[in-house]
């Protein structure tokens, strides 16, 4: 297997972090970025896009002229324009998530405007066939040479969501399991995991800093009032760098409405469960606000187990002139929860006393600010953005899972301040496009750690005492890295498509307690570290008819440590020595339809990851951060929309993995290799049927199902987990123009399940209970101003 690791350089005294060459580099792709070719006497088509059934205008509609990667977006009052276009016929075609695309023919004269109106339909059978995560511009998805698959708005909404675990599994092959309050693991094309290994992305912008990974970046993103999730899964595109192996997930924000608006949710449920979700929102001139908002608590079902959040969203759409716009979103999150973890219980209590909790005094508390601003420019032939963002984020935490081997509170916290610049150029004479740009970032941050003594009473953890300061140090970590994109079609319905990232990484740690070489909390001497990565991509598309397509692709990426993988070394003999992740991601796959009923998509893949970063549990229950060796993922994930008739629709998400330990030595005597990966399940599968009366306006029934494989417990494949089947049941009435009511009933059968599970020598068998049967009620009151005549 080649490895695209350039070097991974460490030194203690090394100051410049930008090398000539790099500087050079940079500059030249930024020089390129504005490259224009010469002005010709051309027209150029405008319109709007609104939706039949209500008349509105559809903001971030997306129009595409079919054959080549020209297009627009609409603005907030679903108005577009594109402009530097030849004389002669084209077909555009406009698409939005969840509504039937329509196609029209226009004929462009020079030097004049073609004005054209688009009405669509809402369409509950198709999937999303426009997506931007892949190159981060409005694309058909029969163009991408990757799986990626979408949750719309109108889902999002239908499923109302209380965990991400909860919408996130209608897409085929991901997994998010629920660690208690909004807390979460994933697994897409990996095992049930909290390491770094996936991109969680608002509006494109990662929500962490690559060296402060958190692995629940999803309740720190207002999910419940989304426009739309996206998950391109397996190693992400040039565009994407490090922490994008398993997979990339890119939530986006509601667009601010044209007309005024206000929508106001609130509902109640079981174990003390209570949420509102608020949204307003208008436009005035060019100018375009939205604001959200979302209040959520439970006491949760277990003891001690409750939970607060508040989130909010602030977006502002500018129109600046014809082409040019800037989108400006402001997010929060604060999080109250208890425990921090999924407080695990012996085999004997989890079937007789699911409701204990043996860690009351585990506690997270969670402040996410995030602020962006992006310049868009687009013409005919081109689309330019240049975003620039700040974080911040800091996390108190007293870990329920580490209470028995290393009792502490963490306080971590960081801001980062970023600039995304890209450019994306179309040449029409060679059927070809080019994408290029780079990421720049700095973030710094610091730990705090300091030692508890537990008070325990039989089972329970009951208080503890702050002890003395394990760790408290300072770590900055920057980003410079160059991409460039490129797709060519050598045929009209062939295209291929490959690019480059350079990633330049660096970590200046600064350690403010003594140097400690021995024992279980070893702190290495203050140093710089650095790495730096080549990571090719490459694949193909080949578009038979509207009704099949086919891709294969290669892509190549890797992932540094975090921070705390690196910094906090405990008691493993040498953590600044840990190399990046290289992954090598191989897939193929066929998307169609038959008719107008039925729609799937299937795709098959093989990742091979080496060096992998994992956390080898000891006998006694303490981890170490190793490098792995190898491990393998393969499998095939399966997307089948099917509706026999207009008001029955049945969704399918299926997968099928196999996860494995290639080569892996955690120590001389034990060999793990051709064992299984604990916490891996072969089987994921969701189906959701849905029915929506004609005779009921926005009204629907859904019954869903879930299922998960039996997985291994541990690294020895001694001990497992059987799987468990769930039923949901969802409804909701529309009682007057403005008002529904909604009800959802989630575990019908009540089932007693393991949200995790894992085996340890010192604990044995050990399973985290999920949520019994739980019933919610709400009601919704929407109002919208009426259009213009």
């Amino acid at each position: 297997m080649i490895n695209f690791l350039v070097s991974s350089t460490r030194s203690r005294d090394s100051n410049c972090f930008m090398s000539k060459p790099l500087f050079s580099f940079i500059c030249g792709l930024l020089l390129l970025m504005p490259v224009v070719l010469g002005a010709q006497d051309k027209g150029a088509v405008e319109g709007v896009i609104t939706a039949v059934e209500t008349r509105a205008v559809l903001p971030d509609a997306n129009i595409l002229i079919k054959g080549t990667n020209i297009g627009a977006t609409t603005d907030a009052n679903g108005h577009f324009k594109i402009d530097n276009l030849a004389a002669g016929e084209y077909v555009l075609e406009a698409r939005m998530v969840g509504r039937q695309p329509v196609r029209q023919t226009v004929r462009i004269e020079a030097g004049k405007t073609t004005a054209v109106k688009f009405k669509l339909a809402t369409s509950e059978i198709l999937m999303q066939n426009v997506v931007v995560t892949a190159t981060q511009s409005q694309q058909s998805k029969a163009d991408v040479s990757a799986t990626i698959g979408g949750i719309g708005r109108n889902e999002i909404a239908q499923t109302r969501p209380t965990h991400p675990s909860q919408i996130m599994q209608r897409v085929p092959g991901v997994l998010v399991t629920n660690l208690s309050g909004e807390g979460h693991a994933t697994a897409i094309r990996q095992p049930i995991t909290t390491a770094a290994v996936y991109l969680y992305l608002e509006d494109g912008i990662p929500t962490r800093s690559t060296g402060f990974f958190n692995h629940n970046a999803l309740y720190e993103i207002n999910v419940p009032q989304a426009e739309g999730i996206e998950v391109l899964k397996g190693p992400g595109t040039a565009l994407y760098g490090s922490d994008a192996i398993g997979g990339v997930i890119n939530v986006t924000t509601r667009p601010a409405p044209a007309r005024p608006e206000f929508m106001l949710s609130t509902e109640g449920g079981s174990f003390g469960f209570g949420r509102a979700l608020l949204s307003i929102g208008a436009s005035r001139g060019n100018n375009a606000v939205r604001v959200d908002g979302n209040f959520t608590r439970s006491d949760g079902n277990r003891d001690a187990q409750g939970y607060d959040r508040q989130a909010g969203t602030l977006r502002w759409d500018m129109k600046l002139r014809e082409n040019s716009r800037l989108k400006t979103v402001a997010t929060f999150s604060l999080i109250d929860q208890k425990p921090a973890g999924s407080s695990a219980l012996s085999s004997a209590d989890f079937n007789s006393n699911p409701e204990l909790n043996y860690t009351p005094i585990s506690f997270r508390k969670v402040e996410a600010l995030r602020l962006s601003s992006a310049f868009e420019h687009f013409t005919a032939s081109s689309h330019t953005n240049l975003t620039g963002y700040f974080r911040y984020n800091r996390m108190e935490i007293l870990p329920n899972w580490t209470l028995a081997f290393d009792p502490a509170v963490w306080d971590s916290k960081n801001k980062s301040f970023g600039l995304v610049a890209r450019h994306r150029r179309e040449f029409a004479k060679i059927n070809s496009s080019v994408v290029v740009g780079v990421d720049a970032e700095s973030s710094p941050g610091s730990r705090l750690e300091y030692a508890i003594t537990p008070t325990r009473v039989g089972s329970i953890y009951t208080a503890y005492t702050n002890g003395a300061v394990q760790y408290d140090y300072d770590v900055t970590f920057q980003e410079a890295s160059p991409y460039i994109h490129a797709e060519f079609l050598p045929a009209k319905k062939f295209r291929l498509n490959g690019g480059l990232r350079y990633d330049f990484l660096r970590y200046d740690y600064s350690n403010k307690l003594s140097v400690v070489t021995t024992g279980r909390y070893r702190r290495p001497e203050s140093q710089a570290v650095d790495y730096s990565h080549l990571s090719p991509k490459a694949g193909a598309t080949y578009v038979f008819n509207d009704k099949l397509n086919v891709f294969a692709s290669y892509r190549h990426a890797f992932r540094i440590p975090s921070e705390s993988q690196v910094f906090r070394q405990g008691q493993t003999v040498n953590t600044i020595g840990l190399e990046p992740i290289k992954a090598n991601n191989y897939e193929g796959g066929v998307r169609g339809g038959v008719g107008n009923g039925v729609e799937y998509e299937v795709s098959v893949y093989s990742l091979i990851k080496t060096d992998d970063i994992v956390s080898y549990v000891n006998p006694d229950g303490t981890r170490e951060n190793l490098n792995a060796g190898k491990t393998s993922h393969r499998g095939v994930e399966i997307s089948l929309v099917l509706q026999p008739v207009s008001a029955l629709n049945l969704r399918s998400s299926l997968s099928f993995a196999k996860h494995k330990y290639e080569e892996w030595k955690p120590t001389p005597a034990l060999n793990f290799g051709g064992y299984q990966i604990e916490s891996a399940p072969r089987q994921i599968i969701n189906v959701v049927a849905t029915y929506r009366p004609a005779f009921w306006r926005r009204s629907d029934i859904s019954l869903e199902w879930t299922r998960l494989g039996s997985y291994y417990l541990d690294a020895d494949n001694l001990h497992r987990y059987g799987g468990h089947d769930l039923v949901n049941l969802r409804a909701s009435a529309q009682l007057l123009s403005n008002l529904g009511l909604f009800a959802r009933v989630n575990n019908l059968t009540d089932e007693l399940y393991a949200e995790s599970a894992a085996y340890t020598a010192a604990r044995g068998e050990e399973f985290s209970p999920g949520l019994p049967r739980s019933i919610y009620i709400g009601f919704q009151f929407d109002w919208q101003a009426r259009p213009a005549p």
